[in-house]
């Protein structure tokens, strides 16, 4: 621990990287010499252009991409897109495909089927409780997109290879591993993520849209959506630099920093995918040479950022949580919904965080 500070495994909120802190805590109360807090400044000043323009060119720099990419941050976190983009994408008589991984694939799917869209699931791994990515699926060629969660927070899957759509975009919901890795990015028409787990607070949703998604979207408003608040059109926050209404600053900030962390400190997505890749062998290796502890999801489907586990029993997973918590690890329950134990190692955890777990997991085991 650093600080007084527990290792933090908490799914989301999540930790955030202890630079970035100490960067909001000593510029809290008077940013940029402007006397004010970055909560006080206008989104409208010349301050906050600074940090959101800057936001958007380190992003596109960390992820290779140019101007046909939109980068926006919207309100309403990763939830308010599982409706959003059908109603943005989807016409009348037009289809997509969706592959339902787990709870929030099942949200997405849930969100468009009430909004009366035309939704195929293509594939699900729901007949072994989610603990893998199905492969080689067979996708609509005239499917408008292709809906896939890239990591599964609850169950602790990832998908290691995204999937062959021959040419439909994929939108994918990247709220737990964005900017943990590089991506092909032609592959994507759109990602999304709530910046909680892998990027900054709650309480804003990065989106990065491409210029023919947007088109798409554009021409759906045209001719079939013109009753769509604007507050839910893509084109409201592509032409007004997502200042449309007033941002929320205090999020876009702190994800300025945090990606700025990955850039300078990090060295950029590749290393940090090795060092996410190191951890997240660490915390498995132990875990699989283990008789006391079972990992959840198939080995080939296993995150990097949250790694699900079982004890022999949940009487012991009660006690391993609350020693754990007094020992300094925080965030080791397993989702309500599955139970069990559950350890978010996300882009800001430390190998000395991944050590001290390892090392109370022993003394734990050893003790029973």
């Amino acid at each position: 621990m650093t600080e007084n500070r527990i290792f933090n495994f908490n799914a989301g909120p999540s930790a955030l990287p202890l630079t970035v802190l100490k960067e909001i805590q000593a510029s809290f109360l008077n940013f940029k010499g402007s006397g004010m807090s970055i909560t006080e400044i206008s989104h409208r000043s010349g301050l906050f252009d600074e940090v959101i323009n800057d936001t958007v060119a380190r992003t596109r720099r960390l992820f290779n991409i140019d101007e046909k990419y939109h980068v926006l941050f919207i309100q309403g976190g990763a939830s308010l897109q599982f409706a959003m983009i059908p109603m943005n994408f989807l016409g009348k008589d037009a289809a997509a495909d969706y592959v339902n991984t787990g709870t929030w694939s099942t949200k997405a799917i849930k969100e468009a089927k009430l909004l009366e869209k035309k939704v195929n699931v293509a594939a699900s791994s729901e007949d072994k409780n989610f603990c893998y990515i199905p492969q080689n699926i067979e996708f609509n060629k005239d499917a408008k997109y292709v809906h896939i969660t890239s990591n599964n927070t609850i169950k602790g899957t990832q998908w290691h290879k995204f999937p062959d759509t021959n040419g439909v975009p994929i939108v994918s919901d990247m709220s737990s591993d964005i900017f943990s890795r590089p991506l092909e990015m032609d592959k994507f028409g759109m990602i999304y993520a709530g910046a909680q787990k892998n990027m900054g607070p709650a309480g804003v949703c990065m989106v990065i849209l491409r210029d023919d998604m947007l088109k798409l979207s554009e021409e759906l408003l045209q001719s079939e959506n013109k009753t769509l608040p604007n507050m839910l059109r893509y084109n409201t926050y592509s032409s007004q630099n997502s200042m449309y209404n007033t941002p929320n600053c205090f999020g876009i900030y702190t994800i300025q920093l945090v990606i700025k962390w990955i850039e300078e400190d990090m060295g950029g997505l590749a290393k940090m995918e090795s060092h996410n890749q190191e951890k997240g062998k660490m915390l498995y290796d132990f875990i699989d040479n283990s008789n006391f502890y079972r990992a959840t999801a198939d080995r080939d489907s296993r995150s990097l950022m949250n790694v699900t586990f079982r004890l022999p029993s949940e009487e012991l997973e009660k006690e391993f949580i609350s020693q754990a918590t007094k020992s300094g690890l925080g965030g080791l329950k397993g989702h309500r919904s599955v139970g069990g134990c559950r350890a978010s190692i996300y882009n800001a955890t430390t190998m000395e965080g991944i050590a001290a777990l390892i090392n109370f997991m022993k003394s734990f085991a050893t003790g029973k």
